[in-house]
C-alpha cells in the first residue's frame, strides 16, 4: 500500500519527458534556421509561395499538352481521308516523234489486218445478209406450198415472174397497210434474192393479220426450197421453216381467262 503512490507520482514526469522530446523532434533544421535569422514570418510566406507555385506548372504542362495532343485529333476528322498527303505531279505528256507515230499506226493496221484474217477464216455459221442469186426457172415452172401459223393457213404459189405479190387477189400493200406485216411476209425473198423475179399468189384464211404474216412467210420459205435446196440451211437458222407452235391458250369452265380465277371471298 506504501508503494501505490511513489508509482502515480512517477508517470505524470514520464509524459512530460516524452512531450518535450517530441517538441524537439518536430522542430527542423529550416525552422531552427529562420528563428536563428529572426525573419521567420518572411521565409514562412515564401516557402508557402514556392508550394503552390511547384504543383500549378506541371498541371499547365499536362493540359497544354492534352490539348496539343487533341487538336490535331480535331483538325484530322474535319478533314477528308488523304488530305494530309503530298499532291502527286503529273508529268505533262511528251509529244510522239514522226517515227514513234509511224510505229503506232503500223502496230494498228496490222492487228485490224490479222483481225480481218481470223473473221475470214471462221466459218460463216450465221446468215448474212448478202442477196444470193437467184436460180434460173423454167416459164411454165409452179412450186407450191403451205405455211402455218397460230390458225391461219397460207397455200403459196410461186411462178417466175416480175414480182408480183397477190394475197386473196389482192396486193400486198391493200391487204397489209402495216410496213411491219408487209416485211415479214417479204422476208425469205428478201434474204434468199428472189424479190423482184418471181411472182407470188397467196390464198390465206384464218387467224388474225399478223397471223396471216406468218403463215404466208412459213410458206413462202417451204416453197424456195423447192427450188433451191441449197437455201434450207440459210432460212433454218433463221427460223423461217419452223412451225410456230404457239398458240393462245383456251379458257377453262368456272375461269375468266386461261388461267385467271375470279376472287377468293371467305364469306
Amino acid at each position: 500500500m506504501a508503494d501505490e503512490p511513489q508509482q502515480d507520482d512517477e508517470q505524470p514526469k514520464d509524459d512530460a519527458q516524452s512531450e518535450e522530446a517530441g517538441a524537439s523532434e518536430e522542430q527542423t533544421p529550416e525552422a531552427e534556421a529562420s528563428a536563428e535569422s529572426g525573419d521567420g514570418d518572411d521565409a514562412v510566406e515564401l516557402a508557402e509561395d514556392a508550394a503552390t507555385e511547384a504543383p500549378e506548372q506541371p498541371a499547365q504542362e499536362d493540359s497544354g499538352g492534352e490539348a496539343s495532343s487533341k487538336e490535331p485529333a480535331k483538325a484530322g476528322k474535319d478533314l477528308p481521308p488523304g488530305a494530309d498527303l503530298d499532291p502527286i505531279a503529273l508529268e505533262p505528256e511528251k509529244e510522239l516523234s514522226a517515227e514513234e507515230r509511224a510505229r503506232l499506226e503500223a502496230e494498228a493496221e496490222e492487228k485490224a489486218r490479222l483481225e480481218a484474217e481470223a473473221t475470214a477464216e471462221a466459218p460463216a455459221e450465221q446468215p448474212s445478209d448478202e442477196p444470193r442469186t437467184p436460180a434460173q426457172l423454167a416459164g411454165d415452172a409452179r412450186y407450191l406450198a403451205t405455211g402455218k401459223r397460230k390458225r391461219s393457213i397460207a397455200r403459196v404459189i410461186i411462178t417466175p415472174g416480175d414480182g408480183k405479190f397477190e394475197i386473196n387477189r389482192r396486193s400486198l400493200q391493200e391487204y397489209f397497210p402495216r410496213p411491219l406485216h408487209q416485211s415479214t411476209a417479204l422476208q425469205p425473198l428478201s434474204v434468199s434474192g428472189y424479190e423482184g423475179t418471181v411472182d407470188v399468189r397467196v390464198n390465206v384464211h384464218g387467224g388474225g393479220i399478223g397471223g396471216q404474216a406468218g403463215a404466208i412467210r412459213h410458206g413462202i420459205a417451204r416453197a424456195l426450197t423447192e427450188i433451191d435446196p441449197e437455201l434450207r440451211k440459210e432460212l433454218k437458222k433463221r427460223g423461217f421453216l419452223t412451225r410456230d407452235a404457239r398458240v393462245k391458250e383456251r379458257r377453262k369452265a368456272g375461269l375468266k381467262k386461261a388461267r385467271k380465277r375470279p376472287q377468293f371471298s371467305k364469306r
